[in-house]
């Protein structure tokens, strides 16, 4: 992904590029990570602070807009830290999108201490996440909020 943002801050084109990136890198490898149903992000929407919006992402098609505070992605806008959820069932509130999803990780995108959108990705199995998928995209979540203009 280094290698992809140089030279580019646009937003957009970064996280589609990242989207794509993580779609193939989890389908590559075994289960569960083969098992990824999707890739993407949510961004503050700055007409509507109180809201995410849909960003770009691979898979089927998804919620368009949620509230900083609801299901699993506002949660992790309005808290500003990661959730990996085992089994999505087990979070209060959690919206379902995608009813195969089964599993999901959240990571908050922070600049100057201010959430500007997530990393979400969905796995068609539970337990599809650990901590390596955890550190790898906080990392992830670091390189794209130095190099894109939000």
């Amino acid at each position: 992904m280094e290698g992809l943002v140089v030279d580019q801050r646009n937003w957009v084109c970064n996280t589609a590029n990242a989207a794509s990136l993580l779609w193939h890198l989890f389908h590559s490898l075994p289960a569960p990570s083969s098992s990824v149903n999707w890739s993407g992000f949510y961004v503050v929407d700055k007409a509507k602070p109180s809201q995410l919006v849909l960003g770009p992402f691979h898979g089927k098609v998804a919620c368009q807009t949620i509230a900083v505070g609801k299901g699993v992605c506002g949660t992790v806008a309005e808290k500003a830290q990661t959730l990996l959820l085992e089994d999505v069932e087990t979070f209060p509130g959690h919206i379902a999108c995608d009813s195969d999803s089964k599993s999901e990780v959240v990571v908050p995108i922070m600049v100057d201490g201010k959430v500007v959108g997530v990393i979400d990705i969905d796995c068609a199995e539970t337990s599809g996440f650990d901590e390596v998928d955890r550190t790898g995209l906080e990392r992830l979540a670091l390189l794209l909020a130095k190099s894109c203009d939000w």
